[in-house]
């Protein structure tokens, strides 16, 4: 924090919802001006995301309906981090869920946060190598409407430039791999 700034005053909290996945809450905080306002907050455990690379050099995307965009997007395979998961234990577990491939290679590729105007959720970023093709099909959540699809580093760049529907976590995360795509790591 830079000097001679100080930090809101916490006034209250107030927990608004309580979900499965998230809570809302609204909090009072006087500014260092003395103004006193109302700050809303989605609270998140956070979630894990593969950049998912066959051997071949493609990429295994999916496609998923998003109610709240009413349309389907691109993404990578990601999944909300449980209570006493570490992010790596959450998304080789996704991977194979959504995809039916399991990696044998992982690097990490960063954390960010995905919308800190008004949430607190990071999502944590892996390269996924060495992919294996499972026997058993994925296994999907009764929620969970998607698609496996399979594409190059560049069609994938050319789709976002195209502005093809993709989400922004899979848009930083693909810019995070893309010194890595194109060469077995």
């Amino acid at each position: 924090m830079p000097q001679g700034k100080e930090p809101p005053q916490f006034l209250k909290q107030r927990l608004v919802y309580q979900g499965r996945k998230f809570s809302f809450e609204v909090n009072s905080l006087r500014l260092p001006n003395n103004s006193v306002g109302d700050w809303e907050c989605i609270r998140h455990p956070g979630g894990a995301l593969a950049v998912p690379v066959t051997p071949e050099g493609k990429l295994v995307l999916l496609r998923q309906y998003r109610f709240a965009v009413q349309g389907r997007l691109l993404e990578f395979p990601a999944g909300t981090v449980e209570p006493h998961e570490a992010p790596e234990e959450t998304i080789q577990r996704e991977i194979e869920e959504e995809t039916g491939y399991r990696a044998h290679k992982w690097k990490k590729l960063g954390e960010f946060a995905l919308a800190p105007g008004y949430s607190d959720e990071f999502i944590y970023a892996f390269l996924a190598q060495d992919l294996e093709k499972l026997e058993t099909p994925p296994s999907l959540d009764a929620d969970e409407d998607l698609e496996t699809v399979l594409m190059t580093p560049q069609e994938l760049e050319e789709a976002i430039l195209a502005g093809e529907p993709v989400d922004a976590k899979t848009i930083t995360s693909f810019f995070l791999a893309r010194p890595f795509l194109g060469a077995e790591n």
